[in-house]
């Protein structure tokens, strides 16, 4: 398999596979492929556990079924891009290797990569915590491809040392490396100060990849700029529209 990396503030994952060789991501993530590559729809991934891995990878914000592209007879070509302005990010996986990213992370892997529920925090914190609560776990063996939103800052953190993060920047951490919600101290900090309550602290050892425009930051950004609905007419459209959104996010992969 060979991969490269096309573009800079909207790049596309393209990936060459020889007859027989697999890649896997969630439903919805395809740009374009070649003839020769056949697509398979799946709630599985290999040792991902059927069904109940299934229903975990749910749980970590990930979609419930699984595309699976593979190169029949001739080598083929598959293509990833990403949705907002970023980079994305090849990483090796193994035992002893894992990766936490956040609930958006996860672009495609190679076929033994399993994708699960990551939070290290307890529900209560995590009902409370935002956005750093959704973890998704990337573990198994073989090469996963993260998006990651604006510029990426790589962090390598020493024994005990501790950095504090706004949640939507916690793009992707070592499984070794302590994830905790904190919360801002000072009242005047966590209601005027404009940062929210709460901040995950990530302590070391190990590598941390912050991302600079969440999603949630990029979607704020763009709020005065929509369209307001006016009128009965259209707030029932809205409406409509909004039940529609719901039903249609049980299968797409927006968790």
């Amino acid at each position: 398999m060979q991969s490269r990396i096309v573009g800079s503030t909207m790049p596309v994952l393209e990936l060459l596979l020889e007859p027989g060789e697999s890649v896997i991501s969630e439903a919805g993530e395809l740009s374009w492929m070649g003839q020769t590559i056949a697509m398979t729809t799946h709630t599985q991934m290999a040792g991902g556990g059927g069904f109940f891995g299934a229903i975990k990878r749910v749980a970590g914000g990930g979609t419930l079924f699984m595309t699976e592209y593979t190169a029949q007879g001739y080598p083929g070509e598959v293509a990833f891009a990403a949705k907002i302005p970023g980079h994305v990010v090849p990483l090796e996986i193994g035992p002893g290797h894992e990766i936490m990213i956040h609930r958006h992370g996860f672009l495609c892997a190679t076929p033994q990569i399993q994708l699960g529920v990551g939070f290290q925090q307890s529900l209560g914190a995590g009902i409370f915590g935002g956005d750093g609560f959704l973890l998704q776990k990337v573990s198994g063996v073989g090469t996963a491809w993260l998006e990651l939103g604006g510029e990426v800052v790589v962090r390598d953190l020493q024994p005990g040392e501790t950095l504090r993060v706004h949640p939507g920047h916690v793009g992707a951490f070592q499984s070794c490396v302590s994830f905790q919600i904190t919360r801002i101290q000072g009242i005047r900090n966590m209601f005027f100060g404009g940062d929210g309550i709460f901040l995950a602290a990530l302590t070391g050892p190990g590598r941390v990849w912050l991302q600079t425009l969440p999603l949630s930051n990029l979607a704020h950004a763009l709020e005065p700029y929509l369209p307001q609905n006016r009128g009965e007419g259209v707030r029932n459209v809205g409406t409509a529209a909004v039940l529609g959104g719901i039903v249609g996010s049980m299968f797409d992969n927006n968790r």
